[in-house]
């Protein structure tokens, strides 16, 4: 799915950050396979602090703030520059869920904080580093992305193509999502299984990705009011559901020579993953992705 090349990006709600080593101490954000990465890298599941969060903080120092500016113009460069992406997908996702969060929940969308960092980052819900994979902190409201991640894309299955890099920041976006509508602090970070609250939560997330989708081609930037995206061919289409696919915990399991066991579930099955995202897709609605009121999402 392809930017319009004459749009023009507003970097305003995207710093880097990190950079520096990572120190002991756990990331208590919700990330879309931040635990399952951990798993594929180590065997082992993280330590449980690093599962719920540690109020341990890094003690290194941030990488000062860069300016994007120069580099991330216009869609063109979204296009061609990864990072140009991720500022141009932000641009696209904040448009689109300004529109619809007040039309469908009647709450105004605030925007989230959006960091891309290298190697490790401090965040308010403790360290982070590249291999616990994307994030949303709900302690300072913000999304943090290791672009270099989306190279561990074709080892899970999927193609390291721009949709599927897209769909990852608009999950994330997601959990944002969940937060301002009250979903998020429901959630007990300790369950697990189909009928889990962080199963639950992840499927919506993708939901909500899938909701952006729906509207990304028609959302408009409104300096040039020209629409941000092009309309995503089935070919790009396919790339986002095979990411939203290859993070499934049965999918995760496999390549790593493990049995699957549903009840250790705590991001949901392949098939699963990729439904909710479709309906996301089909519906483009907050309300469409009720993960919630189901037996079992």
């Amino acid at each position: 799915m392809s930017f319009n090349n004459d749009i023009t990006l507003d970097t305003s709600g995207t710093r880097r950050g990190g950079g520096g080593k990572v120190a002991a101490g756990g990331i208590g954000g919700l990330g879309l396979a931040g635990v399952l990465i951990y798993f594929l890298f180590t065997g082992q599941l993280p330590p449980l602090e690093t599962i719920i969060g540690s109020a341990q903080q890094s003690q290194t120092s941030q990488q000062s703030q860069s300016s994007l500016e120069q580099e991330c113009r216009s869609g063109k460069d979204a296009n061609t520059k990864v990072e140009c992406r991720m500022v141009a997908g932000q641009n696209s996702i904040n448009e689109m869920w300004n529109a619809q969060l007040p039309k469908d929940t009647g709450i105004k969308h605030k925007t989230p904080g959006f960091t891309l960092f290298s190697n490790g980052v401090n965040t308010a819900c403790g360290t982070a580093s590249s291999q616990q994979g994307p994030f949303f902190c709900p302690g300072d409201d913000t999304i943090y992305i290791d672009v270099s991640f989306f190279n561990q894309l074709e080892r899970l299955g999927a193609k390291n193509a721009p949709l599927a890099q897209l769909y990852i920041l608009a999950h994330e976006w997601g959990h944002h999502i969940q937060l301002q509508t009250g979903v998020l602090q429901q959630i007990d970070h300790r369950s697990s299984g189909p009928q889990s609250s962080m199963v639950r939560s992840e499927l919506q997330a993708d939901c909500l990705a899938g909701a952006w989708i729906h509207h990304a081609s028609t959302t408009v930037d409104p300096d040039t009011g020209i629409p941000f995206m092009k309309q995503p061919t089935d070919a790009e289409l396919t790339s986002a559901l095979e990411a939203a696919s290859a993070v499934g915990d049965d999918h995760i399991a496999e390549i790593s020579g493990r049995r699957a066991n549903p009840d250790n579930f705590s991001h949901g099955s392949a098939a699963k993953r990729l439904e909710w995202l479709k309906v996301g897709i089909e519906n483009g609605t907050y309300n469409a992705c009720d993960t919630w009121s189901v037996p079992t999402p």
